[in-house]
């Protein structure tokens, strides 16, 4: 059965990351992961776009009036994960989502796990 394509929201994200490098998406869970390389930084949940952040760097989206990634289980418990959705402004344009970008970039970075030996 072939896959359907990724949602609009998707597409347009693709463009606002292009200037950042090879760009890769993944259908995941439901939604769509983003990696820069290998590195995953950003996901497409319910037709919300939502960055990686840590501690160092989710003061600057809470700042910006961002959400941070909620979500409701069928058995009505909730969890959040590291992730919060992008400005709306930053969705305007690549310059406008490269500031917000290079934080969830920073952020997998540093949070990245060592590959494990074979």
């Amino acid at each position: 059965m072939p896959r359907k394509p990724p949602p609009e929201i998707v597409t347009h994200a693709q463009e606002l990351f292009a200037p950042l490098g090879s760009i890769r998406v993944k259908p995941m869970f439901g939604g769509w992961g983003f990696y820069l390389d290998e590195l995953f930084f950003a996901l497409e949940a319910w037709d919300t776009l939502y960055l990686k952040a840590d501690t160092q760097s989710e003061q600057a989206f809470a700042d910006a009036g961002c959400q941070r990634f909620i979500y409701t289980q069928a058995d009505g418990k909730t969890f959040s994960m590291g992730y919060w959705t992008a400005p709306d402004e930053a969705l305007d344009s690549p310059a406008a989502m490269a500031p917000w970008a290079r934080l969830a970039i920073d952020c997998a970075l540093r949070n990245r796990k060592p590959k494990k030996p074979r």
